[in-house]
């Protein structure tokens, strides 16, 4: 549904590729006005020229960076309507937690929740002025499940990303701030398809629990997103909207 983000000024994090490149493209079907934020400038600014948008190198677990993105999204833009908070890593160092080290725990946390704390940090401010604003905060299925192939940092990183969208979603709910954790199942991004390529039985033992017997693509990723940001989620917060092919639901898979 074209034009439900008319003209509304959404920053995305992780912007260059996968579930955020695919995101800035529908923000911009929408109708909005989209700031693209990566820590590649190569690729966001690819990201921000496609989508006629603006282009911001940051990184997001630095304090000061991100305070000063959104900061200077309010002062040139106006408003600051819609954060898509949705960078992170998964480093191949993070597995069990009996081979994962400290330093790749602490890397892991510090991109996928604290850049998440930062950017809710840095925007809320600019929300509670205008009386309104949408947050989506990139959480994942992993959240919900537990794995024997584990990637332990990355998924304690996403259960706190959860809880902390939960937390936010109520204490703003009555200033017209609404907080929503997306919950994606594995998605076909360049991320995942190169940690599958380097290890496809991997890959084959995840496959065999999405019911739908396949993995997401970006573009249906990006849709939920866009509801999340739209009116059409008017009455949603403090939710954890999944998104996974069935695969948090299934006990025994179809043949």
């Amino acid at each position: 549904m074209q034009g439900r983000l008319q003209d509304r000024v959404a920053v995305v994090t992780g912007a260059g590729s996968g579930i955020g490149l695919a995101t800035v493209r529908r923000f911009a079907a929408e109708g909005a006005r989209v700031v693209c934020v990566d820590i590649d400038e190569a690729a966001g600014g690819r990201a921000a020229q496609e989508c006629g948008g603006e282009f911001v190198a940051t990184d997001v677990a630095d304090e000061t960076a991100v305070r000063d993105l959104f900061d200077g999204v309010a002062e040139r833009h106006g408003s600051v309507d819609i954060a898509f908070n949705n960078a992170g890593i998964s480093p191949p160092e993070d597995d069990s937690i009996l081979d994962t080290g400290l330093d790749a725990w602490e890397r892991v946390l510090r991109v996928n929740t604290t850049s998440v704390y930062l950017c809710c940090k840095y925007a809320i401010p600019h929300m509670r002025r205008q009386g309104k604003g949408s947050i989506i905060n990139t959480a994942s299925f992993v959240a919900l499940m537990g794995a024997a192939t584990s990637q332990i940092a990355y998924t304690a990183s996403k259960g706190g990303v959860l809880a902390m969208t939960r937390e936010l979603g109520v204490q703003f709910a009555r200033e017209g701030i609404r907080v929503n954790a997306l919950c994606p199942g594995p998605v076909a991004t360049p991320l995942l398809l190169e940690l599958f390529a380097a290890d496809p039985e991997r890959a084959a033992r995840r496959l065999v629990h999405v019911p739908m017997g396949r993995f997401g693509a970006p573009e249906e990723i990006a849709a939920a997103v866009a509801f999340l940001a739209s009116d059409d989620a008017s009455f949603m917060t403090a939710a954890q909207f999944v998104v996974d092919g069935g695969i948090t639901g299934a006990y025994v898979t179809p043949l």
